[in-house]
């Protein structure tokens, strides 16, 4: 027993976890710290990435933030560097930074669908390129893609943002192809709904008190009946980044309540 739940210790790795500052991918982080990795976050707000610091500091953790922008090359080699003098070759990388823009195909600009793609695709290929080198020479590790629910499925008004995650999907089985044999894993997870600041206009109650419908419509379509948590996607991020899952490489662990097996109920 004492050898399994040593596999799925963090103890000692070095882990940047990106766009940390709240949301998933602060608790992602604050949970590879508690399972004992030396952890690195980074955001591209100044203020936004003081403030996590200190949330962090009062959870009582020594997470160091990287002020960083993702989708600049130069940035991320220079971070990654910074990194490295500071705790060490990164072993685990988890590329959580992105946005969306909730806007109709025909009514969205080129501009605005090139900065979604940038953020959600772009940016998660320049910061793997930038510590790919490190796990080569270290001879193991870990990448983690947070992808989507919309890496396999369409929805209206977000056509830039499932085309990045539906390439983020294939670059995750892509790095998984291409490193595999360096002792490598590149896996991705594909959050359901999750209740943070980004999706709480979609849950936000109605004048009358009743529930926002779109909130309606995904509890109806989730056979847990709610929107999922920033805590339950920490247990499937702390087992793809331990050598519990050494020969798990190329997929994509839905974290969705059931939402993709699920036809929805008969009308």
């Amino acid at each position: 027993m004492d050898d399994i739940l040593k596999s799925f210790s963090l103890e000692g790795k070095v882990a940047l976890v990106t766009g940390a500052t709240y949301g998933i991918g602060f608790e992602i982080a604050a949970a590879y710290a508690r399972a004992g990795a030396k952890v690195a976050v980074n955001g591209h707000n100044e203020e936004r990435l003081e403030k996590a610091g200190e949330e962090y500091r009062k959870l009582g953790l020594d997470v160091k933030t990287y002020l960083c922008d993702v989708t600049n090359e130069f940035d991320v080699d220079e971070m990654v560097g910074k990194i490295r003098e500071d705790l060490g070759v990164i072993d685990i990388l988890v590329n959580n930074a992105g946005m969306i823009k909730r806007i109709p195909m025909c009514e969205m600009s080129v501009e605005e669908f090139r900065e979604v793609i940038d953020v959600d695709l772009t940016a998660p290929f320049i910061v793997s390129k930038a510590v790919l080198p490190g796990m080569i020479e270290k001879g193991h590790g870990k990448i983690i893609n947070i992808c989507s629910m919309m890496s396999e499925l369409g929805r209206e008004t977000v056509s830039a943002y499932a085309a990045a995650k539906g390439g983020l999907k294939m670059l995750t089985k892509n790095i998984a192809s291409e490193f595999g044999s360096q002792n490598i894993q590149c896996n991705g997870i594909g959050p359901g709904y999750i209740a943070t600041p980004q999706t709480a206009p979609l849950r936000e109650p109605q004048p009358d008190g009743s529930k926002h419908p779109f909130d309606q419509f995904i509890c109806s379509r989730t056979p847990a009946n709610r929107w999922g948590t920033t805590e339950d996607l920490t247990g499937p991020a702390i087992f793809l980044a331990s050598d519990a899952s050494n020969f798990v490489n190329g997929q994509i662990l839905y974290v969705d309540g059931g939402i993709l097996g699920y036809i929805g109920k008969q009308p």
